[in-house]
């Protein structure tokens, strides 16, 4: 709860118990009301100068009738129906600051896991150090209970870890040895030893850190959904409030309406709204960084998408095996897939999984950027590319391969492929019936490839062979018809396109920083379909703020009208007012629910 809300709510609980002490302990209602006019009066002056600074930066205020009721209350007398006007007020806004830290302890949960330190094992001991101490390629010990410090890759048989508070999952993730960890993970079972892939800065838990703050840090402008109905309401309620003065000749009639005109609906539904639509996304593992971001995305007309990482898995897969004659694809396969264990290369993982036997090596040695050559039974065999494993002019392949050779003769290739996220076409069919009609996909991959996998998964428009500067291009050229626009990507390629579409969002799994800082949203686990939910969490999130709003501004109107007619005395009006308020905020937190 903000400091100045909860005083000025405190300030004028006091006064009302003081007040009420005075007038019906004391019988002294003459004082009760200037202690009333006094205490209303400084907090309407105070109101008064934020709406004025409110409208020196460009925007038009609510705070208006709230200011114009509290005083037409007090200059009539209706002291009573003022401080009710002021608890609502101070009360509204000490509720909002409630209903957005209650919305927002999903996230704030993170920060409480931050990992401080880090077990070293450093010459068969163990050393506790600051976790910014840990270095790439320390061994680490994480003990049962502890959150995993830094990214890195798990050196133990068997691990089961809980990544709930990353990626929302909440079944146990069991991890093998050389599989990759995430910092912030907790460690469920047993002590296991891991090597550090990243330091603490760069690893996915302080990314996501990071992303947290800058949502708490920088709140999204919610009162311009407020704004565009502001006007016009303000408006209305002087029109009925006038002309039942002019009709009745009673001022009192003037304040009457405008009691029941206090525009707490309009200034509580939608930040409620909108920042438990933030904290329910984050529950689906997608972290949003500013209500905005809900609102482009709920109203969103197209979506681009980046092929390798984020339509595709991102992991190259053997697809086919070539041999030339005198040899089979199995010695080919098993010739490189031998040579390439002991590398870290995507593609080595890859044949080293696809291969049935892996024989023994010697006198390894990897040329960066070209391949690996290595002994085995005495022949010099060498994996990579077509330059590199022989001297003799091959023919090769429109697509990504391993050449083999032995004692520098080649005698076939492994070919590879990225395979589709199993899930992608699911996710194109949900985004076409939430009525996003213009699914595009940009890629700096091969034009056959590219169409290839668009007509496999259901992408209206295919752009390939692009640069990130014309991704750039592609997304601000799009006509506004087709705007807002949303892009998604996984790859430091794709920060610069997600920092210029209307939304940005990041597939951040994997630690993408570049592209989890440029975008306007992140999500937490490898799953695209998270795509659909995070667009459908912002339709029902949006739906929930208006229709709030709009219940607020509907039973304002009529009671209005009622008090135009002299039925409601001013102190009752103000005692609807809080039920109006309480309906509003009540309605707006349903968007913590989907």
């Amino acid at each position: 709860m903000k400091i100045k809300n909860y005083a000025s709510l405190i300030s004028v609980v006091t006064v009302t118990i003081v007040a009420a002490t005075v007038e019906f302990l004391f019988h002294l209602p003459h004082i009760s009301q200037s202690i009333i006019t006094i205490a209303g009066t400084i907090i309407a002056l105070t109101m008064f100068i934020d709406m004025i600074k409110t409208l020196r930066s460009g925007k038009f205020g609510v705070d208006l009738l709230a200011i114009t009721a509290v005083i037409a209350t007090l200059a009539v007398s209706e002291y009573w129906a003022a401080l009710i006007v002021l608890l609502m007020l101070t009360g509204g806004d000490a509720l909002e600051d409630y209903a957005a830290n209650k919305a927002n302890s999903e996230l704030q949960t993170l920060l409480d896991n931050s990992p401080q330190t880090a077990h070293l094992i450093k010459d068969e001991s163990l050393e506790d150090i600051e976790v910014d101490a840990v270095a790439v390629n320390d061994e680490l010990l994480v003990k049962p209970g502890e959150i995993v410090p830094v990214d890195g890759v798990v050196l133990s048989s068997s691990v089961t870890i809980d990544e709930s508070s990353l990626t929302g999952e909440s079944l146990p993730v069991h991890k093998q040895v050389n599989d990759t960890i995430m910092s912030g993970s907790l460690n469920q079972d047993s002590s296991f030893k891991m090597i550090a892939r990243k330091t603490a800065k760069d690893s996915q838990y302080q990314n996501i850190i990071q992303l947290v703050k800058e949502a708490e840090e920088h709140p999204a402008p919610f009162v311009r959904m407020a704004d565009r109905y502001a006007v016009p309401f303000t408006i209305v309620a002087y029109l009925i409030a006038g002309i039942a003065w002019y009709l009745s000749k009673d001022p009192v009639r003037f304040a009457e309406v405008l009691v029941v005109a206090s525009p707490c609906p309009l200034i509580l539904a939608a930040p409620i709204a909108l920042v438990s639509g933030m904290s329910l996304s984050s529950r689906n593992g997608i972290i949003v960084k500013s209500g905005t971001t809900i609102e482009q995305l709920a109203k969103a007309k197209s979506m681009a998408f980046d092929k390798t990482g984020t339509i595709t898995q991102g992991q190259l897969t053997v697809e086919t095996t070539y041999a030339v004659p005198g040899y089979t694809t199995e010695k080919v396969l098993t010739l490189a897939a031998s040579a390439e264990q002991q590398s870290s290369h995507i593609l080595a993982r890859s044949l080293v999984k696809s291969a049935s036997v892996i024989m023994p090596v010697e006198d390894v040695k990897e040329v960066t950027a070209q391949g690996i050559e290595a002994k085995i039974n005495g022949d010099l065999i060498k994996a990579g590319k077509a330059s590199f494993v022989t001297d003799v002019r091959i023919s090769t392949i429109d697509q990504t391969a391993v050449y083999v050779s032995i004692n520098n003769e080649y005698i076939g290739y492994v070919a590879f492929k990225d395979t589709l996220r199993p899930e992608a076409k699911a996710v194109m069919n949900g985004l076409h019936q939430s009525g996003i009609h213009n699914l595009l996909m940009i890629s700096g991959d091969k034009l056959a490839i590219a169409n290839q996998i668009a007509t496999e998964v259901g992408i209206d428009h295919v752009y390939a062979e692009k640069l990130p500067e014309e991704k750039i291009q592609i997304v601000q050229q799009l006509p506004s018809e087709k705007k807002p626009v949303v892009m998604v990507g996984d790859g430091v390629n794709d920060a610069p396109s997600l920092a210029t579409a209307d939304v940005g969002i990041a597939m951040g799994v994997h630690g993408a920083t570049a592209a989890s800082e440029s975008a306007d949203a992140v999500i937490l686990k490898d799953d695209l379909s998270l795509v659909v939910t995070a667009r459908r969490i912002a339709e029902h999130t949006m739906q929930v703020a208006r229709n709030a709003v709009l219940i607020g501004i509907i039973v304002c109107i009529i009671l209005m009208l009622i008090a135009s007619t002299g039925v409601i005395p001013a102190i009752i009006g103000a005692l609807f007012q809080e039920v109006v308020d309480t309906v509003t905020i009540l309605w707006a937190l349903r968007a913590r629910n989907y």
